[in-house]
């Protein structure tokens, strides 16, 4: 790794530098230069000026959500490093939470439960930073962020220009949203509405109402939900954790698939020659003639239980949770994706059901 004297917008590049310590799978090879910005100001010139030299961009955050190709990145990483955090009052009983695009997801989650605000706990322990949580719709026991996202502050790469965009034109859907599969723009800060009283939002999740010992629909002190939530999340080794290495994921690599009520119909069938009819398929509304099935509920059904190994045994299924694909030590990405490949094929030679990932692939693909 090598420092290159001539500052990006005020900020320090390098050369050659490792990307797989960045990722939450550490893996991915260097990229060719890395700079990271400390404030918005920074961070939009500085991606101004990578635009208007046709540098290649990849605005990293956490890393969590990140497939990187073993052969790196031959462009600019550019890693968001802007923090600050703000809390206005709304009334009735409502809070607005602004945040910078580098702030930790979960500390963000973690202060607002302290400061009595709800809205935010079930999304406890999800890994990366504030700006990626608008990108993927971010959501987990229940919750997403479009629930309580308010607006958005983007830099928009195609004009040069920074303006505000409320939360209901992103098109956010399921782990999804305009912003998503396109680099258009860069999210700069977010805002949330928040509820004050220390109270969660409605508990709609089965399973953590199970725990909490209480009815869906129900409302629990934000921090007991918090707690319940990360609990949860450990004992599926979604909380990062360095000497587990059922952590070292990208979480849920493949998105619950979306089906409409007809194909649904032709999955049960196979659903029932493979496994008998008395078989009850997991599948839930989403929105008028569709459902939602579970992702892990077929890879299981398909053959791949939990710690099924990929080529080499360097990339495995968590032992925890069949939907995180792990790097158990020595691993490249070519043996990821080898093995998205053969779970991705399993299901589909086994219930017609086409999974797809949920992180972005940088540099590789699973054609």
């Amino acid at each position: 790794m090598t420092a290159v004297t001539t500052p990006l917008s005020g900020a320090q590049v390098r050369t050659r530098v490792p990307l797989a310590e960045r990722t939450t799978l550490r893996l991915g090879g260097p990229a060719a230069r890395f700079v990271s910005p400390t404030t918005a100001a920074d961070l939009v010139e500085a991606v101004r000026e990578l635009d208007a030299a046709g540098e290649p961009v990849l605005l990293l955050g956490g890393g969590s959500n990140l497939v990187i190709a073993d052969a790196g990145f031959a462009g600019t990483a550019v890693r968001v490093g802007t923090l600050g955090r703000r809390l206005d009052p709304l009334g009735d009983g409502l809070v607005q939470l602004t945040v910078e695009a580098g702030e930790e997801w979960d500390s963000v989650v973690a202060e607002a439960v302290a400061q009595g605000l709800g809205g935010l706990e079930c999304l406890s322990g999800i890994p990366g930073l504030v700006g990626a949580t608008p990108v993927q719709n971010v959501g987990a026991y229940g919750v997403e962020v479009s629930q309580v996202l308010t607006s958005v502050d983007l830099l928009d790469r195609r004009t040069g220009r920074v303006h505000q965009r409320p939360a209901d034109s992103l098109g956010l859907a399921y782990r999804t949203s305009v912003l998503k599969g396109t680099d258009h723009a860069v999210v700069l800060r977010a805002r949330f509405a928040l509820t004050s009283g220390g109270q969660s939002a409605p508990i709609r999740y089965a399973e953590l109402a199970r725990v909490l010992g209480v009815a869906q629909g129900e409302r629990v002190p934000a921090e007991a939900a918090r707690k319940a939530v990360l609990e949860l999340r450990r004992g599926k080794g979604m909380v990062l954790d360095e000497a587990d290495h059922d952590t070292w994921s990208a979480g849920s690599f493949f998105t619950n698939p979306l089906l409409d009520d007809s194909t649904l119909a032709g999955v049960l069938i196979r659903v029932a020659e493979r496994l008998g009819r008395h078989v009850d398929v997991p599948a839930y509304p989403a929105g008028p003639g569709h459902h939602k099935l579970s992702a892990a509920w077929l890879i299981e059904r398909a053959g791949f239980a939990r710690g099924h190994r990929g080529p080499g045994g360097r990339v495995a299924l968590s032992g925890k949770h069949t939907l995180a694909l792990t790097n158990r030590g020595g691993a490249s990405t070519v043996d990821l994706l080898d093995l998205a490949r053969e779970v991705r094929d399993g299901v589909r030679a086994a219930f017609g059901v086409e999974l797809h990932p949920e992180p972005v692939l940088v540099g590789c693909d699973l054609t």
